[in-house]
């Protein structure tokens, strides 16, 4: 199994910045993507940002310009360096991942990290 935690969701104002990390552990053997999702309330769960090992990221166009994600692989974590940051993109962030452990493939998420921004 793997296990994603989050850190860094708070509150802040407008134009503000925060930076979200997400660190995954367990019997990880590979891991072939890392993201970030976000959910709010009354919507559906949206691709914020992506990274596949290897890969370029991808971004959510609401979102480009304003948020990086980046990787550090050895340490299987994934960061969201949030700027400009607007009323809108309030919402409950997660964490995701594709990985390989010793015994299967999956897809994983972790308990996701409440981002308020304030106008």
């Amino acid at each position: 199994q793997v296990q994603l935690v989050e850190s860094g969701g708070g509150l802040v104002q407008a134009g503000g910045s925060l930076r979200l990390s997400c660190a995954a552990s367990g019997s990880i053997f590979s891991m072939y993507a890392m993201g970030w999702y976000r959910q709010a309330p009354g919507k559906q769960r949206e691709l914020v940002a992506a990274v596949t090992s290897g890969g370029s990221p991808n971004y959510a166009d609401s979102v480009k310009g304003r948020f990086t994600i980046s990787t550090d692989n050895a340490k299987n974590t994934v960061y969201l360096q949030m700027n400009s940051l607007k009323p809108e993109d309030t919402a409950v962030y997660y964490c995701n991942c594709n990985a390989k452990t010793r015994t299967s493939f999956g897809n994983y998420w972790g308990q996701g990290t409440q981002v308020t921004v304030s106008s």
